[in-house]
């Protein structure tokens, strides 16, 4: 990857996790974070069932598969910019919040579909 290392999607309780990602989310995650042309500060990567139902994630979490990553994000033109690039890279499940940003590409779920939390 260009500009990210694989511990930026470990999971806090599992040093080493980040290698757990799906490289073809990990090549669409590169491709967007180029296109943006902006940093993209991970918050959450790869989680252990553990702390996906610590930080009350979905039984079902896209994150615990290798499949998921949240970027901090806290205004709308970086919104709007991150959002954009994830789009172009190909991601069709993005999720909205307030200081950040989900995008994954779990097969086994809905596509092209935008939520907000």
């Amino acid at each position: 990857m260009k500009h990210f290392k694989l511990s930026e999607f470990d999971s806090p309780d599992l040093p080493g996790s980040g290698e757990l990602m799906d490289d073809t989310f990990l090549q669409m995650f590169d491709k967007a974070r180029d296109i943006a042309g902006v940093p993209f500060i991970v918050t959450s990567g790869y989680r252990t069932p553990q702390h996906n139902q610590l930080v009350g994630g979905v039984d079902s979490s896209a994150h615990t598969k290798g499949y998921a990553a949240d970027i901090s994000c806290r205004d709308s033109k970086s919104r709007y910019n991150i959002v954009n690039s994830l789009q172009v890279a190909g991601f069709t499940r993005i999720g909205i919040a307030s200081t950040f940003i989900h995008c994954d590409n779990d097969p086994e779920k809905p596509q092209e579909v935008i939520w907000v939390y």
